[in-house]
């Protein structure tokens, strides 16, 4: 079946590190474009990290840029977001999802095959 799991969620304090994997199956990933998108209570989801399927560049929000990393294992066809020193502002549910047509503004509009989402919580 075709799926997308991500995990690697849960609590975290703030300073600490925590890394998201998003493991596909019954496709790919090396040709899709990737993102790691959040949403939050009362907030809009926005793109939190995206790599290009083509050259493996990468798009960061300005809120986690230096603090977050996207990188993608071809090999076990997965990708990962490693967030180093999280913030309580970000907790959210975070998700892994999917593009064959992706800017690279990391829009979660142009992103069609989505996980389920795991639960990020920053907390002393």
């Amino acid at each position: 079946q075709v799926q997308l799991v991500e995990s690697g969620g849960g609590l975290v304090q703030p300073g600490g590190s925590l890394r998201l994997s998003c493991a596909a199956s019954g496709f790919t990933l090396a040709y899709y474009a990737i993102g790691w998108f959040r949403q939050a209570p009362g907030k809009e989801r926005e793109g939190v990290s995206c790599i290009s399927s083509s050259d493996g560049s990468t798009y960061y929000a300005d809120s986690v840029k230096g603090r977050f990393t996207i990188s993608r294992d071809n090999a076990k066809n997965t990708v990962y977001l490693q967030m180093n020193s999280p913030k309580p502002e970000d907790t959210a549910v975070y998700y892994c999802a999917t593009a064959r047509l992706a800017g690279r503004r990391c829009r979660w509009e142009e992103y069609d095959y989505w996980g389920q989402g795991t639960q990020v919580t920053v907390s002393s």
